[in-house]
């Protein structure tokens, strides 16, 4: 099996805050996910009910004690499955990501909001960096060092700014805080298109990307 960090995963407080018998003491209101899925419910080696692949063999793993949905190591493309409902801005999205490099190749892994069409926050292990795509058009990138076999934690969100709408992202080694400071941002004009959010992940390392605990939030 390949090494992964440990997860603290509770799906059952989840599915009680996200259906509404469960509030949390703290801005309930506010925090309570507009989606969440952990893949715990969903049936092994299918695609999870409600999901939309855009291309891939995604499908839900078995994973030590908990599930994944788990994207194989071929063939070396990109791919993209959607989930929850669709929105257009004022979302925030974060999900956990595994990969591993294989000598001097990296697999690429992010989330999205807006459908197909929309944005994506990106991490690139070859290029050593994260960066914000428009469809399939990265369009800024900062510098962001990844390590090879740890899970990773990505968040993308879109929110109104005045006149126009802000891009924002960051991404941390899973087992750590989430920084309090956004590591990218892309200020826009035109409202962002409107759409599922989606996970991503191309495999040019040639081994299997993981994914989990993809949870939608209002924008803050």
């Amino acid at each position: 099996m390949l090494p992964f960090s440990p997860r603290m995963k509770l799906p059952l407080l989840a599915a009680l805050v996200s259906t509404g018998f469960l509030a949390l003491p703290s801005q309930a209101a506010e925090t309570a996910p507009v989606f969440a899925m952990d893949f715990e419910t969903a049936t092994a080696d299918t695609v999870p009910t409600g999901a939309m692949a855009i291309a891939g063999d995604f499908a839900v793993k078995q994973d030590g004690a908990g599930k994944v949905l788990e994207l194989p190591g071929e063939p070396l493309d990109t791919f993209g499955i959607l989930f929850g409902p669709a929105g257009q801005g004022g979302l925030s999205a974060t999900a956990r990501f595994f990969g591993t490099k294989t000598g001097r190749k990296f697999p690429t892994f992010g989330v999205s909001l807006g459908g197909v069409g929309g944005y994506r926050l990106i991490m690139s292990g070859g290029k050593k960096s994260l960066e914000i795509f428009k469809g399939d058009e990265a369009v800024k990138s900062v510098p962001f060092e990844w390590t090879s076999g740890d899970w990773t934690k990505l968040r993308l969100q879109v929110r109104k700014a005045g006149d126009g709408f802000v891009v924002e992202g960051r991404a941390w080694p899973a087992a750590g805080a989430e920084p309090k400071d956004w590591q990218i941002s892309l200020e826009i004009k035109d409202a962002p298109p409107t759409g599922r959010a989606g996970l991503w992940g191309s495999p040019y390392s040639g081994t299997l990307i993981r994914f989990d605990d993809l949870v939608i939030t209002a924008a803050k």
